[in-house]
């Protein structure tokens, strides 16, 4: 959309940046959306997506974008099988589409859409110790050239962006938040397990779908995270993180 007063323009390079920062590029991407919620684990299996338009009151022109990544059925199969062995419960998804929690940043980060693409869910209970055990089982993906990305927001309150009251406490939570994604890998899970108990935890994420996808990335790795991002988006404090 138009942004006439900038505040997307940082969130935008930031992701625009990210494909010159690998190490090579990715066979295919997994991209878990705080937009998706099944009982259990689900992934995409269509070998060609179509997009869901999961937002309303937008301009006429959002809802006719385009993100023609093709699917990886192969790599939803795998995904799944993953999970399972390590007693999760996984599922197929033949006919779901990418919603914009993967389409819209992967059209920045990634907008040749040659990459292939598989959606991961969030499970509907909101456990973050199972989300960081998902991300545990996932991990030997990375191994096999497949890119682990968590979309959601490290503050997602819709009552506070743009309103000065929540800056002080988004900043508290993000530091926070750093701090235990920086931490070694068993005291990150712990952290970030006990999010709920930060200052400003709650005030943060009211519900936790879009911080769960963190927990998903952090599992996959066993090094310490890094804050790559880090910027004031709408008065309030906003982070990215990556993971080694």
């Amino acid at each position: 959309m138009d942004d006439p007063a900038g505040n997307w323009t940082g969130m935008a390079a930031y992701l625009r940046s990210i494909a010159a920062t690998l190490p090579k590029k990715p066979k295919a991407i997994l991209v878990v959306s705080g937009h998706w919620e099944t009982r259990g684990f689900a992934f995409t299996g269509a070998a060609t997506p179509p997009l869901i338009y999961d937002y309303g009151g937008f301009p006429a022109h959002t809802y006719e974008l385009r993100y023609d990544a093709p699917g990886d059925p192969a790599l939803a199969a795998r995904a799944a099988d993953l999970l399972r062995k390590a007693g999760m419960t996984a599922t197929i998804d033949t006919t779901r589409g990418f919603d914009h929690g993967v389409f819209i940043p992967m059209k920045v980060a990634f907008p040749d859409a040659d990459i292939p693409v598989v959606e991961m869910s969030v499970d509907h209970d909101l456990d973050p110790a199972l989300h960081s055990a998902a991300g545990r089982a996932l991990a030997p993906l990375r191994d096999e050239g497949v890119l682990i990305i968590g979309s959601g927001m490290s503050f997602h309150n819709m009552r506070g962006y743009g309103d000065p009251r929540f800056t002080a406490p988004s900043e508290a939570f993000d530091q926070w938040l750093t701090a235990a994604v920086e931490a070694p890998p068993t005291a990150r899970t712990a952290a970030l397990t006990d999010w709920a108990e930060a200052p400003a935890g709650r005030l943060s994420h009211p519900r936790e779908e879009h911080l769960l996808p963190l927990m998903v990335a952090a599992g996959a790795s066993d090094q310490p995270g890094t804050q790559v991002y880090s910027e004031r988006v709408l008065q309030t404090a906003i982070s990215g993180y990556r993971f080694n």
